[in-house]
């Protein structure tokens, strides 16, 4: 009885924690970070590479990170990671360039580099027998605050439309710092058996936990998959919001769209969790990289706003369908000893393709002047990753 109540009280800490930190890092992003970054002066390529930063940071430290809550324990982590939530915030507000959200965004990408995985790492390491399913709870957990903020921010961005400069976007960002503050203190909250003081970890050990996990053909191919669902969903979640801006949608449309999207994956990503405890997760990943792969593809073709919504969702629901199943899937095939390292490695490509997502599409689409042909690029990775995933992973008679 003392270990199920325990193990509630772990949950219900890391629900909290989850839902005020993504709020937070959000309402940051979305709407608000491309309609901030144009009136600053930004152009289609400077916002790609604006959105690419903050992934970037999960791709630079998700693994080392992981591998250090393997040896060191969570808490530590958790609560380095509450601290960057707190003061990122703050930063935008200093900002009149395009070019200096580069290194905020850097820096507040910090915060879910470290959060993701080692979130993960706990709750697989504590539920072993049920890993689909709190993956999928603690995730709806935190898309509760990522429906909530888009719309959030755009209700806010249209309030103070009235006021001239950038106040409205300086609003949105003292309530991103507003949000932070409880994030912070639930990791202060969270308690774990004792581990050893830091010490400097030799190289070799991570290197020896990144040619295990990319030495594995099915892990390697899981990653991968995890990188092209983040690519597709990086280009979706940036240049929707510009697309249908020019085409003349109001941020209060924009922001609904991202919220209804955000809704419908908290409402079903504990159900899928709990399907792919019990079918072959390898044809769940599949089916939902197809779906965002779809979804994106076919945006610059319809005009009406409830058929954006349509698409929206189903983007979410494919993003939901995939990753759910992959860090379910991880968690299984990967070894005890390295649970964090392998969450920290599938986070670290993600970021890859969340990075690369905006950063290759804004590109295509700043030289091409196309939409169609942007969003066309993530449809054609989504494709070779099935693909290359179904070679890798899926095998006669297994």
């Amino acid at each position: 009885m003392g270990r199920l109540s325990n193990d509630r009280k772990i949950l219900f800490y890391l629900f909290l924690l989850g839902f005020f930190a993504i709020f937070s890092t959000t309402i940051s992003k979305s709407p608000v970070l491309p309609l901030f970054a144009q009136a600053l002066g930004s152009g289609n390529a400077t916002l790609g590479m604006i959105s690419a930063v903050s992934p970037f940071a999960g791709i630079l430290f998700s693994f080392p990170v992981g591998v250090l809550s393997d040896k060191f324990g969570r808490r530590r982590l958790l609560i380095v990671s509450g601290a960057v939530f707190v003061i990122a915030p703050l930063l935008y507000l200093l900002i009149s360039d395009p070019l200096m959200l580069i290194p905020v965004r850097f820096f507040h990408g910090l915060g879910t580099a470290i959060l993701g995985p080692v979130a993960a790492a706990l709750l697989v390491d504590r539920f072993p027998g049920m890993k689909g399913e709190v993956l999928g709870q603690y995730s709806s957990a935190t898309l509760v605050g990522r429906s909530l903020a888009p719309l959030t921010g755009g209700v806010i961005i249209s309030y103070f439309a009235m006021f001239t400069g950038l106040i409205s976007y300086q609003v949105v960002y003292v309530v991103a710092f507003l949000f932070a503050i409880p994030a912070f203190v639930i990791t202060l909250l969270y308690s774990e058996k004792d581990h050893s003081d830091i010490v400097f970890l030799h190289f070799k050990e991570f290197t020896q936990s990144f040619v295990t996990f990319f030495g594995d053909r099915v892990l390697r191919a899981t990653a991968f998959v995890e990188m092209a669902t983040y690519f597709s969903f990086g280009a979706f979640e940036t240049f929707l919001p510009v697309f249908l801006f020019d085409r003349g949608f109001s941020a209060v449309e924009i922001g609904f769209i991202f919220s209804g999207q955000v809704v419908l994956m908290a409402a079903t990503k504990p159900l899928f969790g709990r399907v792919a405890d019990r079918v072959d997760k390898r044809v769940q990943i599949i089916a939902g990289l197809f779906m965002i792969g779809v979804s994106v593809a076919i945006i610059p073709y319809f005009a009406d706003l409830f058929v954006f919504l349509l698409i929206s969702i189903a983007a979410g629901l494919g993003l939901s369908l995939s990753t759910v199943a992959t860090g379910s899937y991880i968690g299984e095939i990967a070894a005890k000893k390295e649970i964090g390292a392998s969450m920290g490695a599938l986070s670290s490509t993600m970021d890859i393709g969340h990075s690369l997502g905006p950063l290759v599409t804004g590109l295509i689409i700043g030289y091409t002047l196309s939409y169609q042909v942007g969003f066309m690029a993530g449809f054609l990775l989504t494709l070779a990753t099935a693909v290359f995933f179904i070679w890798s992973a899926i095998k006669p008679g297994t």
